[in-house]
């Protein structure tokens, strides 16, 4: 090929060619500085955006994950409050139940002792069919009534895990009136015993539950921490090298314009040679 021809020009052709490969370098790195991503759709990286969309549904779903532990918390932070203030309940109920072992106090003692006892007992029921979250409670068995087990999801695979109900009515003193000390001594060393052992047991129970939750949430928390973290190695853009590339890309391109330019002026020097 002729190297002085008006109808092949070389030099034009390999400017054009390294400007165009430069303006493709520059569309890549100006995609990665406004999306902040390497790999920001499958035709960046089709593997790594298979990854990424992976873990993007893994991050959702662990996500999902504890917000629905919040409401299995909620309800068992309700009826952790609920058995407290029963237990501290139970303590009056017994001091007044004490008393009314006593057979040496007066019918008129007895009787308001009786009045403060049977008051107690009221609130302790009270205090169990009020401990309901978003309609649900774990002091009863009776399904019709929001009560029975609750079983909540625990990872984004659909893995479960069941909260026991306990049966209200073991939690419970009985409200009568006790007309003798002896009757009063043998509800104290007897059903009120029991009952104050299922309060600690269902206590027991449920603050472990509990525990169990929270423990399960900030362990979530974490994978979730973890998992962006690995996504973001793997599709994150390092913008200080981005940048500095733009810059040197965007320089680059100025003086491919200028060789284009001076590429296309050269046929025109072949005109001299006929004057």
């Amino acid at each position: 090929m002729s190297a002085n021809s008006v109808n092949t020009n070389r030099q034009a052709v390999f400017a054009l060619q390294s400007l165009n490969q430069t303006n493709s370098d520059l569309g890549v790195v100006q995609k990665r500085v406004s999306t902040g991503f390497r790999v920001a759709d499958a035709r960046d990286d089709g593997g790594a955006f298979a990854v990424a969309q992976a873990v993007r549904s893994d991050v959702a779903g662990v996500t999902a994950v504890n917000e629905q532990l919040g409401g299995v918390k909620g309800v068992l932070q309700t009826t952790f409050a609920a058995l407290t203030q029963v237990s501290d309940t139970m303590r009056q109920a017994r001091a007044a139940l004490t008393r009314l072992a006593d057979g040496a106090i007066s019918s008129s003692q007895r009787a308001q002792y009786n009045e403060q006892y049977q008051q107690l007992a009221t609130q302790i029921t009270d205090f169990i069919a009020d401990a309901k979250y978003n309609g649900r409670t774990l002091l009863s068995t009776d399904t019709a009534a929001g009560g029975g087990p609750i079983q909540g999801i625990r990872n984004e695979e659909g893995a479960t895990f069941t909260v026991q109900a306990e049966d209200g009515a073991v939690l419970q003193i009985t409200n009568t009136t006790f007309t003798s000390a002896a009757n009063a001594q043998a509800y104290l060393n007897g059903g009120f015993v029991t009952v104050e052992d299922n309060i600690a047991t269902a206590l027991n129970k449920f603050g472990a539950n509990l525990q169990y939750i929270e423990n399960q949430s900030t362990y979530n928390s974490k994978k979730v921490d973890a998992l962006n973290d690995g996504l973001g190695a793997l599709v994150d853009a390092d913008l200080a090298k981005e940048s500095s590339r733009l810059q040197a890309l965007q320089t680059r391109q100025q003086l491919g314009v200028q060789t284009l330019s001076l590429a296309n002026q050269g046929p025109q020097v072949l005109l001299s040679l006929f004057r």
